[in-house]
């Protein structure tokens, strides 16, 4: 019989301690995603302190030039709309018809462009006091900056408009152009059309809060604006006048002396983005974004 030795007992070797790493809890994403809070208007992942160029954890850009790009961006847009009327009714009154259409297509392919471009990521693309208010009632853009940029836009619109006189002359002034100021139907009252413009706007602000809610919304937010605004347009054009943007028709009706209705086109919108928040806010839709 052969003994076997029992096996030496293993004793561990000493090595270097191990302590536990304590992982820290996550902090709840804002319901707009992690850049949320940055968030200062409509144009695709538009951020305060990125898109301005200052870092991921950067504050807030200054107002003064984001106010700045609005006022340029709404005066350049002024001035392609003057341009378009002026070559789509100003010297061939004929194909009535198809002009809110074409008109349509022209200003919402500028607004998506707009709102993607340099300056409108750097102010948010709003280029509609509307927007600006409507954004604020949804808890997307501060209140101490919704006059700021107001004061912006509208001033834009003035110098849009002004400067698309001084390229194209003096038939921007006279009828049929009359420096794009937008008319009613003679048979739509200003209670009609009040309503009409605040609709656009209540639909638009319930839109927005839908898409501002998920960075996937955000990116096609543009389009989303801009294909509303055409459609718009080209439907309600002939009825209304088809503002739903109280810069469309500050700058234009100003000039041309047209400011018997100016109080519809800047009430019935601002009328639209307050109800459209409330509405937001009673159906579950709307999201803040702090």
């Amino acid at each position: 019989m052969t003994l076997t030795p029992a096996p030496e007992p293993v004793v561990p070797r000493p090595g270097p301690e191990i302590r536990p790493t304590a992982v820290r809890p996550r902090s709840p994403e804002s319901p707009h995603g992690p850049d949320a809070g940055r968030f200062v208007g409509p144009g695709p992942d538009t951020g305060r302190g990125r898109d301005a160029g200052h870092g991921p954890d950067a504050g807030p850009a200054p107002l003064l030039p984001r106010a700045v790009c609005e006022a340029a961006l709404t005066a350049l847009l002024l001035f392609l709309i003057v341009t378009a009327v002026r070559w789509l009714v100003g010297p061939d009154p004929g194909a009535a018809a198809a002009r809110p259409a074409v008109l349509g297509a022209v200003v919402g392919t500028l607004l998506a462009l707009f709102m993607m471009s340099p300056p409108g990521r750097c102010s948010g693309g709003h280029l509609n006091p509307a927007v600006t208010l409507a954004l604020w009632r949804l808890g997307a853009f501060p209140g101490r900056e919704v006059v700021p940029y107001a004061v912006a836009q509208l001033t834009g619109s003035v110098f849009g408009v002004w400067c698309a006189g001084l390229v194209w002359g003096p038939v921007t002034a006279r009828p049929p152009v009359r420096h794009a100021s937008v008319r009613a139907d003679p048979a739509w009252g200003d209670a009609t059309v009040l309503a009409a413009e605040a609709g656009v706007l209540a639909g638009s602000t319930l839109m927005l809060s839908v898409l501002l809610a998920s960075p996937g919304g955000r990116r096609v937010l543009p389009y989303a604006v801009g294909l509303t605004t055409a459609l718009v347009i080209g439907v309600l054009g002939p009825l209304s006048g088809g503002s739903a943007n109280p810069a469309r028709q500050f700058g234009p009706a100003l000039l041309a002396g047209d400011t018997g209705r100016l109080w519809v086109y800047v009430l019935g919108p601002a009328l639209g983005a307050v109800l459209g928040a409330w509405l937001a806010g009673r159906t579950g839709l709307r999201r803040t974004a702090g």
